[in-house]
Order: C-alpha cells, then structure tokens, then sequence
C-alpha cells in the first residue's frame, strides 16, 4: 500500500489529470471506510499484542486486504472499460492488459496471504476486507464514470484547475497512445526546426 500512495502522490504532482486524483480519492474514502468498520465491529487479531507496529488492536476487516483489492478491482475496470483500443496492434494490446491484470491478482493473493502468515489477520478478516474493497472498487468507478467524469470539463475549466495545470483526458479512449503519438510528433516537428535553424 505505500508503494501505491507514493505512486499515486508522484502521478499525481506529474500528470494532475482528473481520473488519477479521482482514483486517489476512491483509496481514501476506502481506507476511511475500514476505519470506520474497525471501530464498529471491534474484532481482535488473532494475535493481540504481539505485532508493536500495529496503529489499531481490531482486525476486521483487514486494511491491507481492502486497500489492495479495492485498488485491483479499479484498476481492472479501468484497464478493460475506460481504456479503449485505437490503434492496430490489437492481440499486443490485449496480451500485456491480460499479463498485467494477472500480476496484480497475484499482488492482490500475495498481500491477502501475508496478513494471515505473519498472524496480523484471521482468513475471515482478510476475506471480507477484500470483499468490501472490491465491492467499494466496483461503485466508486461507475461513479467516477457515470457522475463524476461529466463533471470533469467543467472542473477543469475552473481557476484553481488552470493555475495548477490540472487536466481533463477522460474524452481521450487510450491516453497511452495518445501521449505517445502526440510526443512522437512534437518531437519530430522541433527536429525538423532545430534542423532547419542550423543549416
């Protein structure tokens, strides 16, 4: 989990694009959730005292197992819905999207095992953290989808989004290809006038 909260503050500073800081809130307001579903249901670990390290003496549902299944789960909604083919290398496309929705599965069972291996959580905490983590995953991207990304063009537009040079890409099917291609291009047309400037 703190590899991804560092990945998503540096894509974040990098890119300031919507969905990204969309995304970013979704991971927030699941960890809140769990917090929230700690204190209520206030079941212990397994192993009560025995980690020092520990923020919280409860157990249920497991935060390290909801945060990565929530962050699977969108992610795999992003990777096959939000992100549409546009250029022709179609089975490539599709091989590396199956290669890295199969890594991070196995990520996802990786972390989900450690907590009940190093005696932080029991399987039933682990199993519902990652059943409500996924099922957080699940609604907040179709309400990033269908609520918030009609926003975005208007957000974008405001003062604030302007000064810090946030963007809008959400009209954009594959912005990998796109980001590509236009780089490709500009770099290309400044050749071509460094070029032309030195003979």
């Amino acid at each position: 989990p703190i590899v991804i909260l560092v990945g998503f503050v540096t894509l974040i500073v990098f890119k300031r694009e919507l969905h990204t800081i969309s995304f970013f809130g979704g991971l927030v307001l699941n960890e809140g959730v769990n917090w929230l579903l700690k204190h209520i249901l206030r079941e212990p670990r397994p192993c009560e005292g025995a980690h020092a390290t520990l923020t919280t003496e409860y157990g249920m549902p497991s935060s390290h197992s909801q945060f990565i299944w929530f962050f699977v789960v969108y992610f795999f909604l992003f990777l096959y819905l939000r992100m549409h083919q546009t250029n022709n290398a179609r089975c490539v496309e599709l091989l590396w999207r199956h290669i890295l929705s199969i890594t991070l599965l196995g990520v996802a069972f990786s972390v989900s095992y450690s907590r009940v291996y190093l005696l932080y959580h029991t399987w039933s905490q682990v199993f519902y953290g990652g059943v409500t983590g996924s099922t957080i995953g699940v609604v907040w991207f179709f309400f990033t989808q269908e609520v918030l990304t009609p926003l975005f063009p208007k957000m974008a537009a405001w003062p604030i989004s302007e000064f810090f040079l946030v963007r809008d890409t959400s009209l954009i099917p594959n912005i990998l290809w796109f980001e590509y291609t236009v780089t490709r291009s500009e770099a290309r047309n400044r050749q071509r006038k460094l070029g032309t400037k030195l003979q």
